[in-house]
């Protein structure tokens, strides 16, 4: 049974604006990341995958370097993580993750999102029962029956094994993210990891009528620009 994965968040900042986003973006993962396990990537895996994943997407080392430093110090920003759920522009569902020192500021911000584009911000769990919550590890190659027989052998209960397009796409549940990519690794040394993310998947896609095209897009761009939206899920399909 097959998963269609589509990688939807940018990793191409062309302007500067743009770019200071990203940097801004990361620079707070890196700092709460840090802050909540040790500033020491050797001994805290997550912040080790989030470097990595900073540095694929060109963020720099000062910037990188920077907040771990900031979290050595003492005191600091108290940032807390919060989720917001609801039905963007044609109906489909939609995860807004954030980092926050003002929740007041932050529900502000992305209830304007929705307000403005027509949009509905539900309850807590209004959606979030519509996606699945994986971590996906993808790279080139098409043996996707040994990556299954590997993760089997390391005892990881793997969601699905797809091969695609010359790449081979591991989804397992969320809290296994590190030990399914350690177990890759050592089973394929050499891989390259195009992607390695804990992310929600939609179990079903909607798609889009192209009059909801416009504000759907619109939506999404406020979003985006709201400081403290870190990731943004949803299960839209837009028509070719």
């Amino acid at each position: 049974m097959g998963r269609s994965f589509e990688n939807r968040k940018a990793s191409i900042f062309k302007t500067a604006g743009q770019k200071s986003k990203l940097y801004a973006k990361y620079g707070k993962q890196l700092y709460v990341v840090a802050k909540n396990g040790v500033p020491d990537p050797e001994n805290n895996p997550a912040l080790r995958n989030l470097i990595e994943r900073a540095k694929r997407d060109q963020v720099p080392s000062h910037v990188i370097e920077k907040a771990i430093e900031k979290a050595n110090g003492v005191g600091g920003e108290d940032f807390v993580t919060v989720r917001y759920e609801g039905f963007a522009p044609g109906g489909c569902s939609v995860i807004v993750d954030c980092l926050t020192d003002n929740n007041n500021r932050t529900i502000t911000e992305v209830r304007n999102c929705f307000n403005r584009t027509n949009a509905k911000l539900g309850p807590a769990g209004s959606v979030a029962h519509l996606f699945d919550h994986l971590a996906v590890l993808s790279f080139k190659g098409d043996n996707g029956d040994q990556v299954l027989e590997a993760m089997l052998d390391a005892d990881i209960n793997v969601d699905d094994v797809e091969c695609e397009n010359g790449h081979v796409t591991l989804f397992a549940p969320a809290g296994e993210f590190f030990k399914a990519k350690t177990a890759l690794l050592e089973a394929f040394p050499g891989i390259e990891l195009q992607v390695q993310e804990i992310t929600f998947h939609p179990q079903a896609s909607k798609e889009i009528s192209p009059d909801d095209v416009p504000l759907f897009e619109k939506f999404m761009q406020l979003l985006h620009d709201c400081d403290d939206v870190q990731d943004i899920f949803h299960n839209a399909i837009l028509p070719a």
